[in-house]
This record gives C-alpha cells, sequence and structure tokens, in this order.
C-alpha cells in the first residue's frame, strides 16, 4: 500500500514497484510525434456513453478565455458525486488522460479532462518551446478554474474534488498542491495526484514548504525527463503537514509509463528542465505492470481521501 513520505534527508523515497505512463506524445517535432499519439490515442480512448463537452472559464490577463474540456459521468451516479479535474502534459489531452477519465468514472466519480492549450493556440509545449515558469503559473489558475466549474454542477459534492496532473500538467498540480511555509492560502480540493511531475518547478515557492492537501505523487524510477531525484529535493523541503504527502516510484518504469503498446523510445528535440539549459532529450514509453499497480494506488488513495467512500 502507500508508504507516507516520514524522512526526507533519507538516500531514496521508501517505495518502488514497476510501470511506465501513458502521457500524451512527447514529441520532439509534431508533425511526425504529434500524429502518432493522435493515432494511439484514437486506438486507446474507447469513447463511453457518458462523456459531454463542455466548456471552463478562466479569467486571464483581464478577459476571459473558455477552456475546451470533456466531462465523464459515472453510469450509475448518484448525488452528490465526487469528481476530479485531470490536467494533460506538454503534449495536449491524449490517451492517457482519456484512459484516467474512463476509469475514475467507472469507480464512480465524475471526471473533467481539461484542455489548456485548444483555447490559446498552443498544439503543444514539449519541444525547446518547453513552458516556462512563468507559463506554468498562469496555468495553475485553470486548477482553481476548473475546481469552482465543478463545485457549480448540480449533482456534484462540492466537498469531495481532486485534481490530479500529468508531467507538465502534475508540476502545474504541484504549484497548487505545495505552497510557501508563510503561505496560508487553503486548498481548493480535497486531494491531489502528480504523475511523473515535473518537480524543477516547484523551485519557484522557496526553500520551505508545507503541503495544502492531501497528495499522491506517482513517479517512474528510470524518468530522465522529470526525474525522481528533482522531485526529492522539492519533497525534502516540506514541513508542515508533510505526512500527508504518498509517494510511489516504479520499479523499471521512464516517464510516460501508462503509454500502453508504445515501446519505450527517445525523444532528442524533447525540452527537459533537468539538463542544462533545459534543452534536450528524454525517455518515454510504456511499462505495464507499473501501470496496473499505478490504477490500483490511485483508486485506493482517491477513496481513502474522498470521505464517503465509492462503492
Amino acid at each position: 500500500m502507500l508508504r507516507r513520505l516520514d524522512r526526507f534527508q533519507r538516500a531514496r523515497l521508501s517505495r518502488q514497484r514497476g510501470a511506465r505512463r501513458g502521457v500524451p506524445a512527447h514529441p520532439s517535432r509534431r508533425p511526425v510525434i504529434g500524429r502518432i499519439f493522435a493515432a494511439i490515442a484514437l486506438l486507446f480512448a474507447a469513447p463511453v456513453a457518458a462523456q459531454q463537452a463542455v466548456r471552463v472559464p478562466v479569467v486571464e490577463a483581464g478577459r476571459t478565455v473558455e477552456l475546451s474540456a470533456q466531462l465523464y459521468r459515472p453510469a450509475t451516479q448518484g448525488a452528490p458525486t465526487p469528481a476530479v479535474a485531470v490536467f494533460h502534459g506538454c503534449g495536449g489531452p491524449g490517451m492517457n488522460t482519456a484512459r484516467m477519465a474512463q476509469l475514475l468514472a467507472g469507480w464512480g466519480y465524475a471526471a473533467l479532462v481539461v484542455d489548456s492549450f485548444g483555447a490559446r493556440g498552443i498544439r503543444d509545449a514539449c519541444g525547446r518551446n518547453w513552458p516556462s515558469q512563468a507559463q506554468a503559473e498562469a496555468r495553475a489558475h485553470d486548477i482553481d478554474a476548473s475546481l469552482a466549474w465543478l463545485a457549480r454542477q448540480p449533482g456534484f459534492d462540492p466537498q469531495r474534488l481532486a485534481y490530479m496532473g500529468y508531467s507538465y500538467g502534475g508540476g502545474v498540480a504541484m504549484l497548487r498542491a505545495f505552497a510557501s511555509s508563510d503561505d496560508r492560502e487553503p486548498a481548493q480540493a480535497q486531494a491531489s495526484v502528480l504523475v511523473y511531475p515535473d518537480c524543477a518547478l516547484a523551485d519557484a515557492l522557496g526553500a520551505k514548504l508545507r503541503l495544502r492537501l492531501p497528495t499522491f505523487a506517482a513517479m517512474a524510477e528510470l524518468d530522465d525527463w522529470t526525474p525522481v531525484a528533482r522531485c526529492e529535493a522539492v519533497f525534502a523541503r516540506l514541513g508542515a503537514g508533510r505526512d500527508g504527502l504518498q509517494t510511489a516510484i516504479y520499479r523499471g518504469a521512464h516517464h510516460s509509463f501508462d503509454a500502453l503498446g508504445l515501446p519505450v523510445r527517445y525523444l532528442e528535440g524533447a525540452g527537459n528542465r533537468s539538463k542544462p539549459g533545459g534543452c534536450c532529450g528524454a525517455h518515454y514509453g510504456a511499462h505495464e505492470p507499473s501501470w496496473r499497480q499505478f490504477v490500483e494506488d490511485v483508486r485506493g488513495f482517491l477513496a481513502d481521501q474522498l470521505a464517503r467512500k465509492i462503492r
């Protein structure tokens, strides 16, 4: 089961399993890699009957941007229903977010998959256009807006909301899950899930951090895009509430271990914040055993954190 971190100065996060992620392709070049991931998304992201296209308004620089989103409802929806907002990585929404949304709906949650790129004219941000710190901090407002949108919807429980982010989106989610030690702003949700997150983004929060809400961080042992070591360094700066952080390191897994059916490969042009100058290259690809364990871990974590458990 999930182990809480309680010793951040020790060499390594304790739990290690086996898997790899399934994030929307992290292309070195959109025309080639983007098409590959689009094809994979069509193969693996089977539609569900309760899927609905919606718009989520977010105020940005004095104007309102309408974000496209897909809302997945559980087949049998009790009232009120807990809900999870899902945020993509640098390649935009893809098979990993769609698959997770379907799983969430199957477990009894509503799932809102938010497209932070489309309304802003962004196709992907995986190459040398890797998002800046300022862009990531601005995108964190998408999380606030999405949670507020879910809280307003009839039939959803505003007291049982969570959010999860993948890779770059996981780093953005970390900007809402973690805070500087003197920041007293309350959390807008009851739980967060960070999937192979870009932990470098949290460096801007300060030397001393606190955890705003219970959080599960899922990392890949062999990740050279968003390395475990960088996340460990961030976790070591947590003070108050750090017992609320649970982690898993999936043994043998690379970045995007949930990209089922995709062999591990190397992207030469991938923007990589863990390398000098933020450039370039990283491995990504599937590791099904880790994916299966990850699914079990996420399901257990959400059931524990969102109060009245889903049956």
